[in-house]
């Protein structure tokens, strides 16, 4: 059958072409395994042929499936786009996505307008939701799971019913990050949190003070700043962490942007790093690679926890058993900041 100028060839053409009933070439096409070698060979052979594309959409109605996810993340623009964090998320998401044929639909959602996605997220637009960056007082992960839509957090708060969660180690990370400073003599070691109405802010924090506390040193509250995550934030922090402990020798700081920001005031101060205050980030992202002194940071695989968020969603849309909950390990690399 020669290939039509003047329409899409379709389904029964296929089937007519190959010799196999609608129902078989439909098979082949959907992946289904219900199918002789011959007659798989036949219908490919007739979509090379006759140039067939499947409609996505009829496909959508008869499984009930759109083979679109979506990632909202809770944050504005100019961090998303700011900070290499996101950038690998999206990377991993984006390639576990299409290595499993699904699209990608990306949502941007700071926490004051989230409310808004909620109709577009639960009325069969998407198989599922991945969510990243959420603060405390976001209630949109609850409210689609509700509507039995699956949905996978990425850091944010701990997983509720019908929830998938997967992060990287920040307890162990924020551990190792103040062993090293302990380990090079320092004992007056500041902190730059990130936000506290956030779970992964938190966690950092309490095992910064955990750290300190089990070399029998006593966490001051003069020597914790609170950052936003981004590196004006970690500039003005470290300002004011100067002008209440002029004497601090250390700084751990909750992710990169902000310890460049903290290199950038304590270079302005006249403060050498290393040999008058170590700085150790938290991400090990490029930037780490860029400041002066290059940076001392703890690795995090932000690609790794995007491709995992997507594995624990497609388990949750088909309906598999499997925890909901991934840690992923974090380790220490180690620069000349420190």
């Amino acid at each position: 059958m020669p290939r039509s100028a003047t329409r899409r060839p379709t389904l029964e053409d296929v089937a007519s072409l190959a010799g196999v009933g609608r129902g078989t070439a439909s098979r082949v096409i959907n992946g289904g395994a219900r199918v002789s070698a011959r007659a798989r060979r036949a219908v490919e052979e007739a979509i090379a042929e006759l140039g067939y594309v499947p409609n996505r959409a009829a496909r959508s109605l008869a499984s009930q499936r759109t083979d679109a996810v979506a990632l909202v993340i809770a944050e504005s623009e100019e961090r998303v786009f700011g900070e290499p964090f996101f950038a690998g998320v999206v990377r991993g998401i984006g390639t576990a996505l299409t290595a499993s044929d699904r699209q990608l639909v990306l949502l941007l959602a700071p926490a004051d307008r989230t409310d808004t996605l909620t109709d577009y997220l639960t009325q069969q637009h998407v198989d599922g939701v991945l969510l990243l960056s959420l603060h405390d007082d976001d209630t949109l992960a609850g409210r689609i799971a509700e509507h039995g839509v699956p949905v996978v957090i990425g850091g944010g708060t701990r997983p509720g019913p019908g929830l998938g969660y997967v992060d990287n180690d920040n307890e162990m990370g924020a551990r190792l990050a103040v062993g090293h400073l302990l380990a090079r003599g320092r004992r007056r070691i500041a902190t730059i949190t990130g936000p506290l109405d956030m779970e992964v802010g938190r966690v950092r924090l309490r095992a910064f003070r955990a750290a300190l506390e089990a070399a029998g040193i006593e966490p001051a509250e003069e020597l914790v700043g609170v950052g936003d995550f981004s590196q004006q934030s970690g500039e003005a922090a470290m300002r004011a962490l100067l002008e209440r402990r002029p004497d601090l020798d250390a700084v751990f700081c909750a992710n990169d942007p902000m310890a460049a920001g903290a290199l950038g005031v304590l270079r302005e101060a006249g403060r050498r790093v290393p040999e008058d205050v170590s700085v150790v980030g938290f991400d090990d992202s490029r930037l780490a690679l860029s400041t002066h002194p290059r940076l001392t940071s703890v690795h995090q695989s932000a690609e790794a926890m995007g491709r995992e968020m997507v594995a624990l969603l497609l388990d949750l849309i088909n309906g598999e058993d499997t925890p909901r909950a991934r840690v992923l390990p974090t380790h220490l690399v180690e620069r000349e900041s420190s």
